[in-house]
């Protein structure tokens, strides 16, 4: 992005297989970008997701802004994936509508990722990880029921609606995390005080089975 202008934006999809292809066309693709910007002079700063998402994701997105920042002397600045849901959501622009906006990303393992915030921008909830029951809960504690956006609100939207929650058509592209949101976000200083921890909101895999064997040897 450039003063506000898209110059080039893509969505990476699965390999035929049904397999991530970060590790073999995203550097391509970062390549394309800055050929958009007019060359690496063209770019004064790299934002990247820090999560809450798949924990590989989060990790090669976050190496590879580091990688990429350091040689070609950047800053990197990192963004909350559910913040960019959030301004997603504020592009909506129907003010007479709901007052507080919910991001919701599908965290697997029947859980989600979330946050609330204001029509402002504000967040109301820091992300936290939750069941969907447990969430729409929530939910049914506040004063107006939220509009809603993200890959858990579509998988979970029967739990929501429930609730009063409004989502917008499966279609709609405001459910997904956009990188023009990212950028948009880092360029107005809206980053992480930490610029590249990931977000993870819950151990790895790795760990919760390192912890579940070991509870095991000990009974």
């Amino acid at each position: 992005m450039r003063d506000g202008e898209v110059l080039h934006e893509s969505l990476l999809g699965l390999s035929p297989e049904g397999k991530p292809r970060h590790t073999t066309v995203l550097l391509e693709e970062i390549e394309r970008v800055v050929a958009a910007a007019g060359g690496w002079g063209g770019v004064d700063l790299i934002a990247v997701g820090l999560g809450p998402g798949s924990f590989t994701g989060v990790r090669i997105g976050i190496a590879t802004a580091r990688g990429v920042g350091a040689s070609a002397g950047l800053p990197v600045a990192g963004v909350c994936t559910l913040d960019a849901i959030g301004s997603a959501l504020r592009e909506q622009g129907d003010e007479a509508g709901p007052s507080s906006l919910l991001a919701v990303l599908d965290a697997r393992r029947d859980e989600v990722f979330a946050a609330l915030y204001s029509r402002d921008g504000e967040r109301l909830w820091e992300p936290l990880v939750s069941a969907p029951a447990d969430l729409a809960e929530r939910v049914a504690a506040l004063p107006q029921p939220p509009l809603a956006a993200g890959s858990g609100a579509l998988r979970f939207r029967q739990e929501l609606v429930r609730q009063g929650v409004e989502i917008p058509d499966d279609a709609d592209p405001v459910h997904r995390v956009a990188a023009r949101h990212i950028c948009a976000i880092a360029a107005a200083g809206g980053g992480s005080e930490d610029p590249l921890t990931p977000i993870y909101l819950r151990p790895p895999d790795a760990v919760r089975w390192r912890e579940r064997d070991t509870f095991q040897r000990a009974e």
